[in-house]
């Protein structure tokens, strides 16, 4: 029997669940290990805990689902690395936008992924109300999300998905008007702001559970769209993906080791707010959602 895996509160904090045929199982209870209340904690079992939760699936039980319980599921993750412009559909659409030819195939450049960092902290689960940072631009991205379920340290491209546990939905929120920094001009070394740009509170939803990676299929061949106010404004395919997945994370672990629990989100397709100059607005509600992983909601308060 296949699961989700969730953190939900019952009334008595944040624990860690499996969701089988719309309810929820606590974890640590069905399997009889307190170090499974939590999703970093079967996360750092991840070779056993699978299968032990595989076990508590078959044996069912548990309650309805209830959304209002359902949290993000990793609330704080060790580390969240986030690769920048890695759809080639995204890539063009950036290039048309600012007047000029696309950028040539980065490996033809010898070139890796990019990675910035967003804060443990701008996690924020399924059904949230987000509150704006003040931004007059705040942008959406739609992003598949990898969970590592082992240390990562200097691994191949060809074991690389090996250390994945399991995919989650994610929005890579952006403020596009706090990425700059007037009067700077574009050449500084000071121009950019990446953390106004992408680390506030609320800029990382994420949701609304991890799938195991077993039950996911090619990782490189998943529909993938975004809807604001049911309007699609984004909808392509991890095909798109300039870096795969296993690149990335051969990639990011050869400069550090990568942990049981850290999230990896893969990029965003074409579509953004910032290629049309139509941002997000309070009271908007954003839909995502990712083949075989499932669909991630929230509203701008």
């Amino acid at each position: 029997m296949s699961y989700k895996l969730v953190t939900y509160d019952a009334g008595k904090g944040p624990r860690a669940g499996i969701v089988v045929r719309d309810h929820v199982i606590d974890a640590a209870d069905a399997t009889r290990n307190a170090a499974y209340a939590t999703t970093l904690g079967i996360l750092a079992d991840w070779a056993a805990a699978d299968a032990r939760l595989t076990e508590a699936a078959n044996a069912g039980g548990g309650t309805p689902i209830d959304w209002k319980q359902i949290k993000a599921p990793i609330p704080h993750p060790g580390a969240i690395y986030c690769v920048g412009a890695n759809y080639e559909d995204h890539v063009k659409e950036m290039a048309a936008q600012q007047g000029r030819d696309p950028e040539p195939d980065p490996h033809t450049l010898g070139l890796h992924a990019f990675h910035f960092i967003k804060s443990s902290h701008s996690v924020v689960g399924t059904h949230a109300h987000i509150k704006s940072p003040a931004s007059k631009a705040l942008d959406y991205e739609v992003e598949l999300a990898a969970v590592i379920g082992k240390p990562a340290a200097h691994v191949s491209e060809a074991d690389a998905l090996n250390y994945v546990a399991g995919y989650t939905v994610a929005n890579d929120l952006s403020a596009r008007d706090f990425f700059f920094r007037p009067p700077l001009p574009p050449t500084s070394p000071f121009f950019a702001d990446w953390l106004a740009h992408k680390s506030f509170d609320g800029s990382c939803p994420l949701g609304p559970w991890i799938v195991p990676a077993s039950d996911v299929g090619d990782v490189q061949n998943l529909g993938i769209r975004l809807w604001v106010n049911g309007e699609l404004k984004q909808d392509s395919n991890t095909s798109q993906m300039i870096f795969t997945l296993a690149e990335q994370i051969a990639q990011l672990s050869k400069r550090i080791t990568l942990q049981p629990g850290d999230v990896i989100l893969t990029g965003t397709p074409a579509g953004v707010g910032s290629a049309r100059g139509v941002f997000l607005q309070a009271g908007d509600t954003v839909e995502l959602w990712c083949e075989n992983v499932g669909t991630l909601t929230h509203t701008i308060a």
